[in-house]
């Protein structure tokens, strides 16, 4: 079940991002626009390849680099807004949907870890 939330909202997310990945670019910002959408969009390409993972061990490594991409993906966000690269763009709901992604995958990590410290 949490698997198919998770993935859900890792694509919503990476809808999400799009506006603010094209309103960058219009601005004329390659550099932040790239690292942005592709740490934003890498949080559900790889909750969709822990899905298909061959082992319990597979499943949270991948889940672990979601985890960490959703991490990077907030720092750019935080640092967009604050460097003010666009003008008059609401950042409120963008930023809680990657908070609540890092908490969701966090905690499958953590469950995920503890499952296979408890299988040996």
């Amino acid at each position: 079940m949490k698997e198919n939330l998770v993935k859900e909202k890792a694509f919503e997310f990476a809808l999400l991002a799009i506006p603010l990945y094209k309103e960058l670019l219009k601005n004329n910002e390659y550099v932040l626009s790239k690292q942005f959408f592709r740490s934003a969009t890498s949080i559900g390409a790889n909750v969709e390849e822990a899905t298909a993972g061959y082992s319990k061990k597979d499943f949270a490594a991948k889940m672990s680099i979601s985890s960490k991409e959703a991490r990077e993906t907030l720092y750019w966000i935080k640092l967009i807004e604050a460097g003010k690269f666009v003008e008059d763009y609401d950042f409120t709901i963008l930023k809680e949907e990657c908070e609540r992604l890092i908490r969701i995958l966090t905690s499958i990590v953590k469950t995920s870890q503890s499952n296979i410290k408890n299988q040996k």
